[in-house]
């Protein structure tokens, strides 16, 4: 089913159910969601699977995933780059927006369920993954990619990924204060950070070639709240030809013929933090052409030879679709986590807190 178009209040449940099942009959018993039957899990992936579990109602498995990641979690907070079930799969490195992203996700389940014994009970475990995650913070506010198996960092930064770390320290804060803890080094090291990713492009893709031509480092600081409103949609006007196919998608790599599932649901979200709602129901219309008949969605789809590539229908893709859907219907009370920036306790607008940390 192609043109599937959503708007405020018509969540499609039935048309959207087996998603969830999909995700759900991945799942282990332990509660860890990997990327399909038989492959491994890493810690972003997880959560973002998990997520989708809450949008779809199933509480008590997204709740699993969340304690199967406290199981696993490393006495310094972080956790290392996948799993496959308690064995350790990629002990290579440990990812600081992996490890924050478990604030994204805790936060995202309370917002849903209103379950403060479970907002408690997870908060140790993000207490000690943001500790790890700031820690790699440098003197110019960027937070450093990577550590190595040795604990070393790597010793540069990625635009996506200290996008991400932005939106879960929105987060972390947002549960601190909910549970009358004090963090106050949380909000200054996010405020940190907002600075150099909109000031300081040279701390950034160092040591390697720039990223640029990933459509993440184009719509991620938009989707997690980076800039203000107006600089926001500028962003997505000025690059939108090179990375969206129209009724395909969008590509995963500018100079790449492959559209990407997972990455247009968070194109979907972006355009809606940016304001442009029309565009958001247009790119999600196209994306169910990618679908199966059991509700998973293919990874991607491969235009110059005209295949879907990978042959993978990953459970993170699932979450994307959910979590897209959710935001274009406002069906559950986090429906907004990526459209917009919400810190608890603090009055100023969020162009406000923008001008004030520049």
């Amino acid at each position: 089913m192609s043109g599937l178009y959503l708007s405020r209040g018509l969540f499609p449940s039935e048309f959207l159910r087996p998603t969830v099942e999909f995700i759900l009959e991945t799942q282990r018993p332990s509660g860890e969601i990997p990327w399909f039957d038989g492959g491994y899990a890493d810690p972003w992936d997880h959560v973002e699977a998990a997520m989708g579990l809450s949008i779809g109602g199933e509480f008590d498995a997204a709740r699993r995933a969340y304690e199967w990641l406290y199981s696993m979690q490393l006495v310094d907070g972080s956790w290392w780059a996948a799993y496959r079930g308690e064995d350790v799969d990629n002990a290579e490195r440990r990812e600081t927006n992996f490890v924050a992203y478990v604030a994204t996700g805790i936060w995202h389940h309370y917002l849903v369920t209103e379950d403060r014994d479970f907002l408690r009970a997870m908060w140790p475990m993000v207490d000690k993954a943001i500790g790890f995650v700031l820690a790699l913070q440098t003197e110019h506010g960027e937070i450093h990619w990577a550590v190595d198996a040795d604990g070393n960092p790597k010793g540069d930064a990625l635009i996506t990924g200290c996008s991400s770390i932005y939106k879960s320290l929105e987060c972390a804060h947002n549960i601190a204060y909910t549970l009358g803890e004090d963090r106050p080094q949380w909000l200054e090291s996010r405020e940190r950070l907002g600075h150099a990713l909109r000031h300081k492009p040279e701390r950034f893709d160092r040591t390697w070639e720039s990223k640029a031509r990933y459509s993440m480092d184009w719509f991620y600081p938009v989707l997690t709240g980076v800039l203000p409103h107006k600089e926001a949609l500028a962003r997505l006007n000025k690059r939108w030809d090179e990375f969206v196919e129209k009724d395909l998608g969008c590509r995963c790599v500018s100079d790449e013929p492959w559209v990407t599932v997972a990455e247009s649901c968070e194109l979907v979200m972006a355009l809606l933090a940016a304001g442009d709602h029309a565009r958001a129901v247009e790119v999600y219309s196209w994306l169910h052409q990618w679908r199966l008949d059991d509700g998973s969605y293919w990874t991607g789809y491969q235009m110059v030879e005209d295949l879907l590539w990978p042959d993978e229908k990953p459970t993170w893709t699932a979450g994307a679709i959910l979590m897209a859907a959710d935001a274009l219907t406002e069906h559950t009370a986090a429906s907004q986590l990526f459209c917009s920036t919400q810190l608890l306790g603090i009055e100023s607008s969020a162009e406000e807190r923008i001008s004030k940390a520049d």
